[in-house]
């Protein structure tokens, strides 16, 4: 699906994983590039990475260093950092849970554009995406096309598990399971 990702923020997400793995910055791609990396649905948006917030800042002064522009949005749980106009967030607290040694260490080794960096699995990404879901934003047309791209590598017992406390991420479950992209439970 590469026609899907532009040149330049493929370009933008090489440059900026080849400064975190120079400096030794434990960092998983995760997002519509970790989507695309594992052969599923991509984005045009951005580039994501999940780092621990006690990587932040010497993240963010490797990445200055390399000639990205720092931003430091209201939101608590990323810093973003552009190359040109071409954004890059660097999330520490997705869906209200802090990056642990153990988030990254979800990941596989994997190329991507002929750069090896960790990808977060594919059923970390699910429920990431389902657990986005809430009164306000509950859009399941978002959800759908990860899901029947990478179904095979998602483990939908764990997801189940993992997102039982959100109902929106229950309802899109029940949703794919009609929709037989993913067994009953």
């Amino acid at each position: 699906m590469l026609s899907e990702i532009s040149a330049e923020l493929l370009e933008t997400m090489k440059r900026s994983a080849s400064v975190l793995k120079r400096t030794e910055i434990p960092f998983v791609l995760a997002g519509g590039f970790a989507a695309y990396a594992r052969g599923g649905t991509s984005s045009d948006h951005d580039v994501d990475y999940l780092i621990r917030e006690q990587d932040v800042e010497p993240a963010l002064a490797a990445l200055a260093q390399a000639g990205f522009r720092v931003v430091r949005p209201p939101e608590d749980w990323l810093v973003k950092v552009f190359d040109d106009d071409r954004l890059v967030d660097l999330i520490f607290r997705p869906v209200q849970h802090p990056v642990t040694d153990e988030v990254l260490a979800d990941s596989d080794i994997m190329p991507v554009s002929a750069l090896h960096i960790p990808v977060l699995s594919a059923t970390a990404l699910m429920e990431h995406k389902l657990l986005t879901f809430s009164q306000h934003h509950c859009d399941f047309a978002r959800a759908l096309p990860l899901a029947r791209s990478l179904r095979e590598q998602i483990d939908w017992d764990r997801v189940r598990g993992n997102t039982k406390e959100s109902v929106y991420a229950q309802a899109c479950l029940y949703l794919l399971s009609l929709l037989e992209v993913i067994p009953p439970q």
